[in-house]
């Protein structure tokens, strides 16, 4: 089971680290930028394919569609390739997302 501390620091990378990436990265418009980023949090809808729904033993990174290595390379061809902007927030929100699971992955050792 995952201690407070890791769950705070999920939980603060997930919804509060966004904000401070469209402060510095999109400044004039920083907050729809962290409104975009948090509707990211979406991606976490292919949980729901899983059984159990919620583990929190379980690595996301390779294991939910959306959290597959193949699904991440596509997150990242958007942000190099599309020249949206919106689209790149989107990006740049799923990629966080991903790395901000990884670090769960990290501690699971």
């Amino acid at each position: 089971m995952p201690c407070a501390f890791q769950q705070i620091t999920h939980y603060s990378l997930h919804l509060a680290f966004p904000g401070l990436i469209a402060w510095v990265f999109f400044k004039e418009n920083w907050k729809k930028a962290w409104i975009i980023m948090l509707a990211t949090m979406l991606v976490d809808l292919d949980h729901l394919v899983a059984d159990p729904i919620f583990d929190p033993t379980r690595c996301s990174i390779g294991f939910h569609p959306l959290h597959s290595y193949y699904a991440i390379s596509v997150y990242f061809l958007l942000f190099f390739l599309s020249r949206a902007r919106t689209i790149k927030i989107v990006a740049v929100g799923l990629l966080f997302h991903m790395f901000t699971d990884y670090q769960d992955c990290l501690w699971m050792g």
